[in-house]
This record gives structure tokens, sequence and C-alpha cells, in this order.
């Protein structure tokens, strides 16, 4: 196998060094090659010394693993001066060849070498600080969805069943309820004569949910719950700030994405930070949903079968979609619910949402290359397509029902 650089260093990272081996053409023997296994910390200073010595020892090539983020240090130093290829640990492991219990370094020393490895995608600078701010954001509207779950317990460690009548019981309603709960009334028509608006109509109900022994404990946890839950609104508010203002470059890309059902524009701002609104990066739609990971699985032998699940993807691109697709599916009349709503039947619900995923990555990589909005097909796409089976389908259901059809044409020239 021909050797494509003939000094390649590999590096195995942790988070307190890297085993790097530098693998160098023979001094004795033409065609032969030597490895030198070294260690190195992880703190800037070490990493530094490290360039100077691969810069020194001639290193045309580095390969690393992307080992949780411990290899970003390494990658964006040494990237200033030497040619850096950071390759996904699980290709590397499928990779046939390694009979010999030899160090992960050298391993992929040997590998680099010989080109058997692929770069996996590192965005530039500012897309990566968009995805820290968008990612972020999510973790931060994660964790203040888990204060309302805590809260609500809490109501039920205490015999208030507000949510059982309130949808939210953070809204403007609930959280005059709280206030006045933690203030100390204990009067339940005096809590449920706090409701606003149409929530006025069940003040009966709120005063029978409402009775319950609310103490000074409860009141206390209500009020860290309540102020945590300020803190993260007022956080995401200066998040949402920071996002827009990053976003201005994209902001026709998210004009594009908002006219999918499903996508809003918080979903929008996700996926372009995750996919860098850029499809030039990604060959093909195939290529975009299998680097998803809502791209079917396809594992087959003698003609069955037997494994269709989704590759692992970007978790924080898959989420997105998921949501996107939820929401797509509620969405009435339109192209994607008559979709999830055919594969349901067949498929379950489950595998009709990773559908509707792979169907709108693969709309927004061809709205994205071509510039182009969202063309909604219509909720009645699959009656058109096929009226002949959708007038089979909907005789069966007749015939189901006891009722004899007898289908006569309508005359078009009438």
């Amino acid at each position: 196998m021909d050797v494509l650089h003939e000094r390649c260093a590999g590096m195995d990272i942790s988070k307190k060094d890297a085993k790097v081996c530098v693998r160098t053409p023979g001094t004795k023997r033409r065609g032969t090659f030597t490895s030198e296994i070294t260690t190195w910390g992880a703190t800037t200073n070490a990493v530094l010394e490290l360039r100077d010595h691969l810069v020194a020892a001639g290193v045309t090539l580095v390969v690393m693993e992307a080992t949780s983020d411990y290899w970003k240090p390494f990658y964006f130093l040494l990237a200033e001066d030497l040619n850096v290829m950071l390759v996904n640990a699980r290709q590397v492991k499928n990779l046939p060849g390694r009979k010999t219990d030899v160090s992960d370094a050298a391993w992929l020393a040997q590998l680099g070498a010989h080109g058997l490895v692929r770069a996996s995608f590192v965005p530039p600078q500012p897309i990566r600080e968009l995805r820290d701010l968008t990612r972020m954001r999510t973790q931060l509207t994660r964790t203040r969805g888990q204060i309302v779950q805590r809260l609500e317990k809490m109501l039920e460690d205490s015999g208030v069943k507000l949510s059982s009548v309130a949808a939210d019981i953070m809204g403007v309603s609930g959280r005059a309820m709280l206030e006045a709960l933690i203030a100390g009334q204990d009067d339940p028509h005096a809590l449920a004569d706090l409701a606003k608006r149409r929530l006025r109509n069940k003040i009966p109900e709120l005063t029978e949910a409402l009775t319950g022994r609310f103490r000074e404990h409860h009141g206390f946890l209500a009020r860290l719950h309540l102020d945590h839950y300020d803190h993260l609104t007022t956080a995401l508010e200066g998040l949402n700030a920071r996002i827009a203002e990053a976003m201005s470059p994209f902001r026709p890309a998210l004009e594009l994405l908002d006219t999918i059902p499903g996508i809003n524009q918080a979903l929008a701002e996700v996926i372009v930070a995750e996919t860098g609104g850029d499809m030039s990066r990604f060959a093909s739609d195939k290529h975009l949903a299998s680097w998803a990971g809502v791209c079917p699985g396809h594992h087959s032998s003698a003609g069955r079968s037997k494994s269709t699940k989704v590759r692992p993807g970007n978790p924080h691109l898959k989420g997105a979609l998921g949501l996107a697709a939820f929401g797509a599916a509620r969405t009435k009349n339109t192209y994607l619910q008559a979709r999830y709503r055919r594969l349901t039947a067949r498929r379950g619900p489950t595998k009709a949402l990773v559908a509707i995923e792979h169907s709108i990555i693969i709309a927004i990589w061809h709205m994205l290359t071509d510039n182009v909005p969202y063309q909604e097909l219509g909720g009645t796409y699959f009656t058109q397509r096929d009226p002949e089976r959708a007038a089979r389908k909907a005789v069966g259901q007749l015939n189901q029902l006891g009722y004899r059809v007898t289908l006569d044409p309508i005359d078009s020239a009438a």
C-alpha cells in the first residue's frame, strides 16, 4: 500500500495528557518506518512544546480522534502550523487490519500515513461560537422545564392540585397564586379569585384544587424554584439577544427555514448553527441526512431486513429535527402531516416521526442549496397522486361499516 505521508503523527488524547506516536522513515533499510511514542501534557504550554517538536520532526500530518472535548486545545493550537486531521472514533475502529495490540496513537499514525481515514467536519470559529450559544440555550430551556416539574411535584406533596386545572402553572394566574401561597395566604377562595381571563370560568374547580396543606416548608422550596426560574429566564433573554446578533449574516437562511411547517425561529437557528448554513460541505442531500443521523439503517441478509435503526448522528441537530417533525405532524392540511398519518398506519408513530425528520432535512438541503422557499404540496397530495387507491380505501372502509357502495364518476364535461 502506498505511503502518502512518510512523516505522520497519531495522538491518543485524554483529559490530562496525550500519547503521541511519530512515524518516520527508518535509517537502516529503505521502506521501513520507526515509531516513537511520547507523552505530553494537555496544558497550553505543553501543547505548544508538542507543536514545536512535531514541526522539528518534519511531520506533515497529525491524526487525532474526536474524544469528548479534550481534542479541542490540541487541534486548534497544532492547526496553526501543522496539517491536523480530526477523525471519527467509530470509523477508525471499523477499519480492518489491527491484529496486534498496538497503542491507539501508533494505529492512528499508521492509518494517516496510508490515507485510510477521512477528516471530520470542524466548523470555522463563528459557527463554533454560534453552536455554543444555541446549545447553551437548549440546555437552559431544558433546565427551566425541569424546575417547573419539581415545583409541580412539590405542590402535589402539599395537596395543592393547581396543575390539574391550570394548564400552565407559571402563567400570569398560576404565578399570582403561587406568590400568594408563599406569602401565607391559605384561603382557597381568595387564591382562586386571583385567576385572570378565561381561567376565571374555572373558579369553582380552582377553589377545590387550591385546598391543601401548604406549609412554610413548601413556601421556602417554592421560593427557591421561582427565583431559579426567573434567573434562567433572564439568562435566556440575554442569550437570545446574543444569538440574534450572531445570526445576522444568516438571516436569509433563517427566513427560508421558517417556511417549513413545524420549524420556528429557535429551531431554524439551531439548524443553521449545527450545519453552518452552507450546504456545499455535503455532497448531496443523502450525505446531510446521514450526518444528521436521520437516515434509516439498511441491514439485510439473504433478502431479509434485520434492522432499520438510524445511525448515531449530530444529537443537537437530531433533537431540533425531532421537535420540527412533531410540530409538522400536527400542522393541518400539509404534506408532512399527510405523510406522517400514512406512515403511522403501517410503521408506527416512532418510525413515522423519523421519516418526517428525514423529509425535513432533505428539503433543507435543497432549499439552502438552491436558495428557494419551501414548496407545500398540500394535505391531499397522496390522494391526488393515486386517486384510484384513495377510492378503493374509502370503499373498503364503508364496506367494513356495513354499506354497499357503487361509484359513479362525475362527468367532467357537465
